[in-house]
């Protein structure tokens, strides 16, 4: 992957997306993960820090991740401001009937991008979404949460390019080498969650673009072939638009 060249094609894509859309600027929520870093340092580049505004959301979330999110606004030199979003989850929960641990944990990214949304309609701002073509090709997101954007800068960028870019963009160390989480649940990880590795996952949407498979067995392509239909058959309803019925 060429960093140099993408960073620039983002830069400009970003910018006439801006002058577009006649936003004032941009925002997005910053996790302390790398897909967050990455597309905060990209929209700098492209909007400067004054029309970037990184909102920090804590909803039931780590110390760790929390932390790590404001050094890498530190890193970036980019203003944040952090709403903290526990007590109005634990509210919530306290109003609906009892649910199970997914439908509970999808509260939070939706909490989080109401919030997004809120302070983009204040300032005149367009929402950056940090999706990543890994997680959007299987639709590992929270539909109407995470998903719920207006732009995807990295969308088009499988997680390993994703990290690759992060070393080009001088991304702390340890966000680029920490285990990606949605910070769901406690100990949650994408990975465990998946049932697969990005690594796996990114060699194979990878490889289905082309007509050579190379080494792997076809056991082995059996398997991944299985375990990708069971999470795109899981997700579909996410990946495309509301179906309208038509007479």
């Amino acid at each position: 992957m060429d960093c140099k060249k993408f960073e620039k094609s983002v830069v400009l894509w970003l910018r006439k997306k801006i002058k577009s859309t006649k936003r004032n600027g941009i925002v997005i929520g910053l996790s302390g993960g790398i897909d967050s870093a990455v597309v905060a340092a990209l929209c700098k580049k492209a909007v400067g820090s004054k029309k970037l505004l990184c909102l920090i959301l804590p909803c039931q979330s780590q110390k760790s991740d929390i932390i790590d999110a404001k050094n890498v606004a530190k890193k970036l030199n980019i203003k944040t401001k952090t709403v903290e979003l526990t007590k109005i989850y634990n509210n919530l929960i306290k109003l609906l009937p009892k649910g199970n641990r997914i439908s509970q944990a999808n509260l939070k990214p939706r909490l989080r991008m109401l919030t997004l949304y809120y302070f983009a309609n204040k300032l005149g701002y367009i929402v950056a979404g940090t999706g990543n073509k890994s997680e959007l090709s299987v639709g590992y997101f929270t539909k109407y949460g995470d998903g719920g954007v207006d732009i995807l800068p990295i969308g088009n960028l499988y997680k390993s390019e994703v990290r690759e870019l992060a070393w080009f963009l001088e991304i702390p160390e340890r966000i680029i080498k920490k285990a990606p989480t949605a910070g769901l649940w406690s100990g949650q990880t994408d990975e465990s969650e998946m049932g697969i590795t990005y690594n796996k996952l990114d060699n194979f949407l990878k490889s289905r673009r082309s007509t050579v498979v190379g080494r792997r067995s076809a056991v082995a392509e059996k398997k991944l072939n299985k375990k990708l239909k069971e999470l795109t058959n899981l997700s579909i309803h996410k990946l495309f638009p509301p179906e309208i019925f038509r007479v």
